[in-house]
């Protein structure tokens, strides 16, 4: 990796982790709403909101954060961000289940722990498949 791409990754990183912090806000923001005050159970508002808050990041990621987009088709390219998002879901389910019926936490906090989880491996996966070049090399204008 060259300097220039190894800088180019390192900002889309920073970018994409601020971007995550705004969707974070939104899926906790939702799930406490849907829990609080829909009385929606947790596993089931957990997945609304993670799918509200990936919608967020979607947007913010192709407006803000990315400068390289791989798929013309925009329908296309949402749904395989998604897709790739819900790698995130089952990370975000599995952790939430566990540390809230097996640990004893309070949901929030759960949700805390399974975001901790997803943020990197959801942004390598969507950086890899959707926002970088195949088969050549990236330039300042990337």
């Amino acid at each position: 990796m060259t300097e220039l791409q190894l800088r180019s990754w390192f900002r889309e990183l920073w970018g994409y982790g601020a971007a995550s912090v705004v969707a974070l806000a939104t899926d906790m923001g939702l799930l406490a709403l849907l829990v609080s005050a829909a009385s929606v159970h947790y596993l089931a508002a957990a997945t609304i909101s993670f799918l509200t808050g990936g919608a967020v990041l979607y947007v913010l990621s192709v407006t803000l954060v990315f400068r390289f987009r791989r798929m013309e088709n925009r329908t296309l390219e949402a749904s395989v961000f998604l897709a790739l998002g819900a790698v995130g879901l089952v990370v975000n389910a599995s952790v939430m289940h566990v540390a809230v019926e097996v640990g004893h936490l309070h949901y929030m906090f759960a949700k805390l722990i399974a975001a901790a989880g997803t943020f990197g491996t959801n942004f390598v996966l969507r950086r890899h498949f959707l926002f970088s070049p195949v088969g050549r090399a990236e330039t300042e204008s990337d």
